[in-house]
């Protein structure tokens, strides 16, 4: 479980976030979503640890981010996996050698026991035999699963996805979704995504954090966002094409 209490960041004096305070459950999809500006890629890095805040508290299990050493971030490190927009693999490197990295980053462990580790999470993707592809001959979709299987192959406990349908068509979006969402329940880890997807919102949104100008405007489900009359939220998601047709049938049933 992560909990965020009172989060503040500011840049060049500009507050960009204003005081969010919400949770993240373990085994369960959490969504951060929100228009250009509203601040959730800053959210997203705080939570990572890439940018420092003013204030709040950032706690990982009931271990507060700033009182950590250097010993316990580092442990920390070990325990979060990152699917990067983009997928962010090594050009130079086959795949199984790019999902391998992290264990040769944080584990010490036999080259036979990383390549049993690397196979069984290739399986788990889909994509068992393509150990020595290169990314350049991969798909995108396919790199993407690259990438999951990138991040979880150390066993996280927290897992973070910066737009990971983004490039996809929307077949292989639904794909990845529910490839992601059944990692997180099997594994029992605590998911984040950040995304502008709103097809994801409705495919795995358990929790859904709705970021508007730096403040957090409205926590809540993919059910509830049908019910909801928070303004804000409507306009934002309005637009969306399955959600009128997803909230139609709904509001019928």
């Amino acid at each position: 479980m992560i909990s965020v209490k009172n989060l503040k960041k500011s840049f060049d004096n500009n507050p960009i976030l204003k005081g969010i305070s919400c949770d993240f459950e373990k085994g369960k999809t959490s969504l951060i979503i929100g228009q250009t500006g509203s601040g959730k890629t800053v959210f997203l890095k705080c939570l990572l640890g890439l940018h420092k805040y003013e204030e709040g508290e950032i706690i990982f299990d009931n271990n507060n981010l700033e009182s950590m050493n250097d010993l316990e971030k580092m442990t920390l490190k070990s325990n979060i996996g990152t699917v990067f927009q983009g997928s962010a693999l090594f050009d130079s490197m086959n795949i199984e050698e790019n999902v391998m990295f992290p264990l040769k980053m944080f584990k010490e462990m036999p080259f036979d026991e990383m390549q049993d580790r690397v196979n069984i999470v290739l399986k788990r993707v889909e994509l068992l035999n393509s150990n020595k592809k290169m990314p350049s001959e991969a798909s995108g979709g396919m790199q993407k699963r690259v990438a999951i299987a990138r991040a979880i192959v150390n066993e996280p406990k927290y897992l973070f996805c910066d737009e990971p349908n983004s490039g996809l068509d929307p077949k292989t979006a639904i794909v990845i979704d529910n490839l992601i969402n059944e990692i997180t329940q099997e594994q029992n880890i605590t998911t984040i995504i950040n995304s502008h997807d709103m097809n994801s919102v409705m495919e795995i949104g358990e929790k859904i954090v709705f970021l508007k100008n730096g403040n957090l405007e409205w926590v809540g489900s993919k059910k509830d966002i049908f019910k909801t009359k928070n303004k804000a939220v409507t306009d934002f998601v309005y637009s969306s094409e399955l959600y009128k047709k997803v909230r139609k049938m709904y509001l019928k049933s």
